[in-house]
Order: C-alpha cells, then sequence, then structure tokens
C-alpha cells in the first residue's frame, strides 16, 4: 500500500477532521398540529401519522369501540 511522499502539517490534518463532527438534526414544528418533528419524515402525534401537515394514517379509535360495546 504506498505511503505518502511528504508529511501533512497539523493544521491541514486537524482542519480535514473538523468536518468530521456529527450536527444536530433540523427540527420543525408543525402547523397543524404543532408537533416539533425531524424535517421531511412522517411523524406520529394522538396515534394519526402526520406528513408535510397532512394526516396519511388516521389512529384505530379503540376506545369509542369499548365504550358502545357496554
Amino acid at each position: 500500500m504506498p505511503n505518502p511522499r511528504n508529511r501533512h502539517s497539523r493544521m491541514r490534518k486537524r482542519s480535514r477532521r473538523g468536518q468530521d463532527k456529527l450536527a444536530l438534526p433540523t427540527l420543525s414544528t408543525c402547523k397543524t398540529t404543532g408537533e416539533t418533528h425531524r424535517r421531511h419524515r412522517a411523524y406520529k402525534h394522538e396515534g394519526s401519522l402526520y406528513y408535510k401537515g397532512m394526516m396519511i394514517v388516521k389512529a384505530k379509535e379503540v376506545a369509542a369501540a369499548d365504550d358502545d360495546a357496554e
């Protein structure tokens, strides 16, 4: 395996490694639900699945079905 011909300076090495840190994910607040979520990701609010402020999958209403059975 080839080795570098010349040594890289400490500044050059550290400048390159300074880019390796992870950034925190960008968060947004939904205008519809007020829920804080990661951008460009679907998120759950009260059992329902939302994306871009629109409900994609509605939550199952288990409690209402149990009250009707009694």
